[in-house]
C-alpha cells in the first residue's frame, strides 16, 4: 500500500483546508481509512476514520463538527475538510490504514494555523 497526501498549508486561525490522500497498490475499497496528526514531542493521535464502504465514521472529540472525512472508493482517495481551523490544530497530517495485518502511512502534510 502507498498513500500520497497533498492540500496541507498556511492558514489563519478560522481558516479552512481541504486533505486529499491517494492510496495505490491495494484493494482500496475493502479497507477502513483514517487520518492521524502529529505535533513534535507528542504522539500520533488519530483525528478521524471511516469505513470501508463509508457507513461508519468517527472523530476525536477536538475536531467533532469542525471535520469531515470522507472517501470515494472509484478514485481511491480519502479526505479530510477541516473548518474552523484552530492554532492547535498546527501538525503534521498522516493518511492511514492497516492492510492484511500490516500498517501503512503515506508521508505526511504540514498543517500550520498561524496569524
Amino acid at each position: 500500500a502507498h498513500f500520497v497526501e497533498s492540500g496541507g498549508g498556511l492558514v489563519q486561525p478560522g481558516g479552512s483546508l481541504r486533505l486529499s490522500c491517494a492510496a495505490s497498490g491495494f484493494t482500496f475499497r475493502t479497507f477502513a481509512m483514517s487520518w492521524h496528526r502529529q505535533t513534535p514531542g507528542k504522539e500520533r493521535e488519530l483525528v478521524a476514520a471511516i469505513s470501508s464502504t463509508g457507513a461508519t465514521i468517527n472523530y476525536a472529540d477536538s475536531v467533532k463538527g469542525r471535520f469531515t472525512i470522507s472517501r470515494d472508493n472509484a478514485k481511491n482517495m480519502v479526505y479530510l475538510q477541516m473548518n474552523s481551523l484552530k492554532t492547535e490544530d498546527t501538525a503534521v497530517y498522516y493518511c492511514y490504514a492497516k492492510v492484511r495485518f500490516a500498517d501503512y502511512w503515506g508521508q505526511g502534510t504540514q498543517v500550520t494555523v498561524s496569524s
